[in-house]
């Protein structure tokens, strides 16, 4: 049985990319967290069937995560993170796209959003980093991730407010991709301690964040206890066109957790005039 976390591939930047392409229309590049064993896949399974009948949908495995290539260099930073996301756009043709991000991918769209203005029309944040705040336990445990299956079972019971939404078998999907070769040695190096320097790094300077100018959508969890939905608070009075819907009984998954309200959110957001 072929991998569904394996779609198709191209070359972005001399990185080898694995991504997902689905639906026609204005294209909008969904990136997933920072989660160990994290696919693009795995994170937004629920949503690309989904969203793909609105638009064109395009969830690729970001430089040192899943199925893409790593850097030899084992270095990673958000600077790199924007230049391989410009290239996996550039390597497609699109000039002007959407984002939609998640956690490290929420971050990944401010940062895109602050420093090329003219490549991204509108950004989803959801669970979001990208602004400073004091490491949580539950992020410092996730970044610390080390591969077996029952710590994977502890991360989704960290992710999620209620076990039961998540179902079977993911922890099992996350682990065996947590343990690919190269997987694991590359996860640890991305967020080493101390992971305050992680969130540091993933941070957009306040003051180049209130001068982002597309339209933000932001989702939180009300009950997430990786990032605080007092970040999404706080990136509603930063951002100068957003708007905030809050989740009750959400943990950090709000894209499987509450999918229907998520899909329909997202749908109407990128596709309203």
């Amino acid at each position: 049985m072929q991998n569904p976390e394996i779609g198709k591939s191209i070359t972005a930047g001399g990185v080898k990319t694995n991504y997902h392409d689905e639906g026609n229309g204005f294209p909008a590049i969904l990136i997933h967290g920072s989660g160990p064993g994290v696919t693009a896949w795995a994170n937004w399974r629920f949503n690309i069937p989904v969203l793909s009948d609105k638009m064109r949908v395009l969830a690729p495995d970001m430089l040192g995560f899943g199925y893409t290539e790593r850097p030899s260099d084992g270095i990673y930073s958000m600077e790199r993170w924007c230049a391989h996301l410009i290239d996996f756009a550039d390597a497609l043709g699109l000039d002007t796209f959407d984002i939609v991000g998640n956690s490290y991918g929420g971050a990944l769209a401010i940062s895109m959003a602050a420093n090329f203005p003219d490549r991204v029309r509108r950004i989803v944040l959801m669970g979001a980093a990208g602004v400073s705040f004091p490491l949580t336990k539950a992020l410092d445990e996730i970044w610390g991730y080390e591969p077996s299956i029952e710590a994977m079972q502890a991360m989704l019971d960290i992710f999620a407010y209620d076990r039961s939404l998540i179902g079977e078998g993911l922890a099992e999907l996350r682990y065996k991709a947590s343990i690919q070769p190269g997987f694991q040695e590359a996860f640890s190096a991305m967020f080493p301690a101390p992971r305050q320097n992680g969130i540091e790094a993933l941070a957009t300077p306040e003051d180049k964040i209130s001068q982002i100018e597309c339209p933000a959508l932001i989702i939180h969890g009300r009950e997430d206890v990786v990032l605080p939905s007092s970040n999404s608070i706080r990136l509603f009075e930063l951002l100068p066109n957003s708007e905030l819907h809050m989740f009750g009984k959400c943990g950090h998954w709000t894209q499987i957790e509450h999918k229907n309200r998520f899909n329909m959110l997202v749908t109407n957001f990128l596709t309203t005039a």
